[in-house]
């Protein structure tokens, strides 16, 4: 069974930091494109992050280029969001997701990923 965890969300003063970590299993993790998407309250899901199965190609959303980075280790099956500079904007649940056809192209939508985890909340207070 394909699982995917997240761990290290919590509360932060703007400007903090946390690293995210995603624990994956039941697949074969280096042949997945790995992203990071967030949800806060009362918006929609929006991309955050992706990085290749060589872990060689990442990618950021406008908002996040420059403070948060992403980074995989698959030899461990996980993949990690450290983010730095939060702001109270960056505020949501935060969730690992698996993309099994690693079309790089088409990283940043969400409908082609095919695992996701369970979601963790960050909250930034200002």
């Amino acid at each position: 069974q394909v699982q995917l965890v997240e761990s290290g969300g919590g509360l932060v003063q703007a400007g903090g930091s946390l690293r995210l970590s995603c624990a994956a299993s039941g697949l074969t993790f280096s042949t997945y494109v790995m992203g990071w998407f967030r949800q806060a309250l009362g918006k929609e899901r929006e991309f955050v992050a992706a990085i290749s199965w060589s872990g060689s190609r990442t990618y950021y959303a406008d908002s996040v280029k420059g403070r948060f980075t992403i980074a995989r280790d698959n030899a461990k099956n996980t993949v990690y969001l450290q983010m730095n500079s939060l702001k109270p904007e960056d505020t949501a649940v935060y969730y690992c997701a698996a993309d099994r056809r690693g079309s790089w192209s088409r990283a940043t939508f969400g409908n082609e990923y095919d695992y996701w985890g369970q979601g963790t909340q960050v909250t930034v207070s200002s």
